[in-house]
């Protein structure tokens, strides 16, 4: 029975009653119960055990379905549940991880979080179908730059109870001018290579027997059409993206349980490495190298019940042919050049203007693809929230714009409201997941650099009478004509305007009742102002009136109260018509 619990059982080669004792091995040893795709329970998917992929079809599979090992963790899990990843070098060898893969691992996981923070990229994920594809890199055995040394190879997939995929490369990653070859630690095929290939570790080359480059490239591929990982719908249908097997992913689910509930982190090279592979596999041509381990040559599996039949006559040990199954096709993963991963700002600055004045900067931002590169043709929605009355230019509240060849879209100039006060623009782009930014924003009280009285009059008035004369003052900015800027005028003892006055002029209020400070004033169209009455109490003296601005412009006024002057009468001129007194001789 412990044999039995120790692996994934082959495809069509087991009893039923000797497979339903390995999901009870399975449950024993808290795996989760995997959600398959085609519901069918315990058989695995016809493409991964060579059945009917001669014909070249992978499903658009990362690894072209190719074999995959098929140990199941062990009964006793590393730790509890919630323990910790950062436990001592103790314990189960088979929870290891190699130093250099359980860190690319966690690399891979920081920087799709930075690029693609929805998707929720556990790097647990990535470890358990790193052990299904390579047995962690054949227990570490890379370089100090991580990479795989031998390289790491799976079969020719030349049909021979594998899918037929011609070469596509060239040979240059999986040294077969022929036939493709699953490549690295995360068995990659060189045609999904070269759309999803990443440099993680900055040598300027994507290699997929870099365990770096692999992790990262394997992480972006499952977080592709916008999946959470989180979910584990999602979680399922990029497993099952990776290698169209129900086995497959009932193996990886098992790894990534067993890996969230704790591991460890061992030496490079040290790590165990898996026994048995999924499907037999032909063994390679000299100097190609090898999988993980050697493979018997190919066997065909029968057809199962749930799985895909092979046409033509039956097989050895099959049940003959059958009536194929209809099977839904299941989306392709957008490659990552047309992939959405991230909303950034494309260098917005400051956003602030004068009320009733438009705004210099505008609301620009970056839209990048699943690996970091410029993304065009993405629908940006710009929309303004709050209360100061601001639009974009035309009057309009939301706008949508599409990203350009660079991957920026820059919103239409912001024309502020009349009211002072913040507000907001928001910037949302994407369908399933939308990525959000948000831009704060002010709009400031029209504003003066300058105020000054419009004539040079003295103003004077006796005490408890009124000034006849009144005070216009005029407020200008940059020069300019400056309308609509708030004025306050106070009495003051200073010039500077520290110390109010409480005795002297004074306006008066709606009641009628004297205040010595006005709050309620604004430049008309021609940045003037004409203050209110003036009054005098019955206080002599010089008093001063200060008129400040929005924008810090002052200017202060002298008010003189005092008495009049009183004049005494002259005496009438002679009446020049009189006749002079007559001269004495």
């Amino acid at each position: 029975m412990a044999a039995h619990i120790r692996r994934r059982l082959r495809k069509g080669a087991t009893t039923t009653a000797v497979a339903a004792a390995a999901v009870g091995a399975l449950a024993a040893s808290q795996a989760p119960a995997a959600t398959l795709a085609d519901g069918s329970a315990g058989s695995g998917d016809p493409k991964a055990a060579g059945e009917d992929t001669a014909s070249g079809e992978t499903d658009g599979a990362a690894t072209g379905n190719s074999p995959y090992y098929t140990d199941l963790p062990p009964l006793v899990t590393p730790d509890k549940p919630g323990s910790s990843s950062n436990l001592p070098a103790a314990g189960s060898a088979e929870a290891g991880i190699p130093a250099s893969v359980l860190a690319a691992y966690k690399q891979a996981e920081r920087t799709v979080a930075t690029t693609d923070p929805s998707c929720r990229l556990p790097w647990q994920l990535l470890a358990a179908i790193g052990k299904v594809e390579s047995g962690q890199a054949r227990g570490g055995r890379v370089d100090a730059n991580g990479t795989a040394s031998p390289r790491i190879l799976g079969p020719a997939l030349n049909g021979q109870g594998f899918a037929l995929i011609k070469d596509t490369d060239g040979g240059a990653y999986d040294g077969d001018a022929v036939h493709d070859r699953a490549v690295g630690p995360m068995q990659f095929i060189p045609s999904t290579w070269a759309s999803w290939g990443q440099d993680a570790n900055g040598d300027g080359r994507k290699d997929p027997n870099n365990i770096y480059d692999a992790a990262l490239a394997a992480g972006r591929y499952l977080c592709a059409n916008d999946r959470d990982l989180a979910l584990a719908a999602d979680l399922d249908q990029a497993v099952l993206s990776y290698n169209r097997s129900t086995e497959y992913l009932r193996t990886v689910r098992s790894w990534y349980s067993y890996y969230q509930r704790g591991t460890h982190e061992i030496p490079d090279g040290t790590g165990t490495l898996p026994s048995i592979p999924s499907t037999p596999s032909p063994s390679p041509s000299p100097g190609t190298g090898s999988g993980p381990s050697a493979a018997p040559s190919p066997k065909p599996s029968p057809d199962k019940p749930g799985g895909k039949p092979s046409p033509g006559p039956s097989k050895p040990g099959g049940g003959g042919s059958t009536s194929p199954t209809p099977k839904p096709p299941t989306p392709k993963p957008t490659p990552p050049s047309a992939t959405f991963g991230s909303l950034e700002n494309a260098g917005t600055g400051p956003l602030r203007a004068t009320a009733g004045q438009e705004f210099d900067e505008r609301v620009s931002v970056l839209a990048r693809n699943a690996v970091g590169a410029p993304l065009a043709k993405v629908p940006v929605t710009f929309t303004v929230t709050g209360g100061t009355g601001t639009l974009f230019a035309g009057g309009k509240k939301t706008v949508t714009v599409r990203t350009g060849a660079d991957g920026t879209a820059t919103a239409p100039k912001l024309q502020a409201g009349e009211k002072a006060g913040e507000f907001t623009v928001t910037a949302v782009a994407g369908t399933v997941r939308p990525r959000t930014l948000t831009y704060a924003a002010t709009v400031t009280a029209r504003q003066a650099d300058a105020i000054a009285r419009t004539d040079e009059k003295a103003l004077v008035a006796a005490p408890g009478e009124k000034f006849a004369d009144a005070v216009t003052v005029k407020a200008t900015y940059k020069d300019a004509a400056a309308a609509g800027v708030a004025v306050t005028a106070t009495m003051v003892k200073d010039r500077l305007g520290v110390i109010d006055n409480d005795k002297g002029p004074y306006f008066k209020d709606a009641d009628g009742k004297p205040v010595r400070t006005l709050t309620t004033l604004t430049t008309d169209a021609d940045g003037q102002l004409r203050l209110p009455e003036i009054f005098a109490d019955d206080n002599e003296g010089t008093y001063l009136l200060r008129l400040t601005t929005e924008g810090g412009a002052s200017v202060v006024v002298e008010l003189t109260v005092k008495a009049p002057e009183e004049t005494t009468p002259e005496e009438p001129a002679p009446d020049a018509t009189e006749t002079p007194a007559a001269t004495k001789p």
